[in-house]
């Protein structure tokens, strides 16, 4: 019996694996993004108590501009951090996911990581325990 993904050249294997390579470095890019959103968010409450304290400390014309301008501020034109990361999931991650899905089921019968299990079968030497083909 033929095993998935068989008959689909080397090349094919290879150039989706890239398009699922590609996905990964998005996929970390998508994680840095969060880090951001989190990171701006928690500096926002974080100034925001700030200028509680300078407020109850007497330097309310300090605390009133900080609060006026910084507390709850854009981080770009019209947009908080959550809807930056919203923006980017829909505009660009979703469709991203959904392209790399397509491409595999069209050119690899759905295998995930053709290339590299072939590598892995090139690469590893059989009969030993730790370079088994399958858990």
């Amino acid at each position: 019996m033929a095993e998935r993904g068989e008959q689909v050249p080397d090349t094919t294997a290879e150039a989706v694996g890239k398009v699922g390579e590609a996905l990964e470095y998005v996929e970390r890019a998508r994680g840095h993004l969060y880090s951001f959103h989190q990171l701006i968010g928690h500096a926002d409450l974080l100034l925001g108590e700030a200028v509680d304290a300078l407020r109850k400390d007497g330097h309310a014309d300090i605390a009133d501009i900080l609060a006026t301008e910084m507390v709850g501020r854009n981080v770009i034109n019209g947009r908080w951090t959550f809807q930056v990361v919203e923006e980017f999931d829909d505009t660009y991650w979703h469709p991203f996911r959904a392209h790399t899905e397509r491409v595999r089921n069209e050119l690899t019968d759905g295998e995930r990581h053709l290339y590299e299990a072939r590598m892995k079968e090139e690469r590893r030497t059989h009969g030993h325990p730790d370079h088994s083909k399958e858990p």
